[in-house]
C-alpha cells in the first residue's frame, strides 16, 4: 500500500512540475530568471558586506585597544574550543 501511495505522489509531483513549467515558460526561461535573481541577490549581499566592512574598519580606527581585546577574546574562545575537541579525540 505504501508503494502505491509513493507512486501516486510521484505522479502528482510530475504533473505539478509540468503545470508549473507550462504556466511560467520553458525550463530554460525559468533557469534564466533564477540566474538573474541570483545575480541581483549576490549584488545586494556584496553591498551589505562592504557596508559592514566599512563599519568594522571605522570602529577599529576609533577604538584600537577595545578591538584588540575583542579579537584576543575571540581567538582565545576558538583556541579553547579546538583544544577541547582535540582533547576528546585523544581520550577515545
Amino acid at each position: 500500500m505504501a508503494a502505491k501511495k509513493k507512486a501516486t505522489r510521484k505522479k502528482t509531483t510530475k504533473k505539478a512540475a509540468k503545470r508549473k513549467v507550462a504556466k511560467t515558460g520553458s525550463t530554460a526561461t525559468m533557469k534564466a530568471k533564477a540566474k538573474k535573481l541570483a545575480i541581483k541577490e549576490i549584488a545586494v549581499a556584496k553591498k551589505k558586506f562592504h557596508a559592514a566592512e566599512k563599519k568594522a574598519k571605522a570602529y577599529v580606527h576609533k577604538n584600537p585597544e577595545k578591538a584588540a581585546l575583542i579579537a584576543a577574546g575571540i581567538g582565545a574562545a576558538i583556541g579553547a574550543t579546538i583544544g577541547v575537541i582535540i582533547g576528546r579525540k585523544t581520550k577515545k
